[in-house]
């Protein structure tokens, strides 16, 4: 039952995101950075955090859960720091991410040859 809240969930949020690809002007970068600053406000108003609850890896893995994340961390950090918490929290939560992303990037860019158009 968990993989199917998942796929239901993950694929919703997908959907959506094409929806937007396919009915609007915005560029699918307007589109991702929406994304996780909506599941950053979702989360600070307290609505993403039950959906994760209910979707697990289907509200986790799709960036709104980056934003979810951050926000998190944000939290945390403020509650146990103060206000350089503010400044500190949402890459400290999100490091393994934000690693993993550089390093990858890193080593795609050293196996593959870009090619000039």
């Amino acid at each position: 039952m968990e993989l199917i809240k998942a796929f239901f969930v993950g694929g919703l949020l997908c959907g959506i995101g094409q929806i937007l690809i396919d009915r609007t002007k915005l560029t699918p970068a307007r589109i991702l950075t929406g994304y996780v600053v909506a599941g950053l406000v979702l989360s600070a108003v307290g609505l993403y955090g039950p959906l994760a609850d209910f979707a697990g890896a289907g509200a986790g893995v799709p960036l709104t859960g980056f934003g979810h994340l951050l926000a998190k961390g944000v939290k945390k950090a403020v509650e146990s720091e103060g206000f350089l918490g503010i400044f500190k929290g949402g890459v400290t939560a999100a490091a393994a991410g934000i690693s993993a992303s550089v390093f990858f990037g890193l080593l795609a860019a050293l196996v593959f040859k870009t090619h000039e158009k």
